[in-house]
């Protein structure tokens, strides 16, 4: 009997979400990593939408639908921070864990002013976790 793909397995229940229901959305322009990402997040269980630019994340016709958005800070064109700027001027809530390879205290500041997380690179696999788990619970 052919293995069935993930998304057909029972769901994961973690607290208070089901993990196969919940969209992670991952922004970076860095290839590499988003191929990391996506491979780590549906290995967790979570459905993921990788997006490399935030123009592209813009360009999602139900950005709503992403329960979670692990968002690179530095990037050509919009900026992670320029990006949470655009979906709180345009009221969409949506947790951000903030992700960088350029660690510095001004970025830091800002990154923890609005976001759920800040994990500079390279971060663990037990870190990113447990900063999803916060942002989709909330606490």
């Amino acid at each position: 009997m052919p293995k069935q793909p993930l998304s057909m397995h029972l769901p994961v229940e973690t607290g208070t979400y089901t993990r196969v229901s919940t969209v992670i959305g991952i922004v970076d322009d860095d290839a590499s990593v988003l191929r990391a990402l996506r491979r780590l997040l549906e290995g967790a269980g979570f459905a993921v939408k990788a997006f490399e630019s935030a123009e592209e994340f813009l360009s999602l016709e139900h950005p709503e639908t992403i329960q979670c958005l692990v968002l690179d800070v530095h990037m050509p064109g919009l900026s992670g921070f320029e990006l949470q700027d655009r979906l709180t001027a345009a009221q969409i809530a949506i947790p951000i864990i903030f992700i960088t390879a350029n660690d510095d205290a001004p970025t830091r500041g800002r990154a923890q002013q609005g976001g759920v997380a800040y994990l500079p690179k390279p971060f663990d696999r037990k870190s990113l976790l447990a900063a999803i788990r916060k942002a989709i619970d909330g606490a």
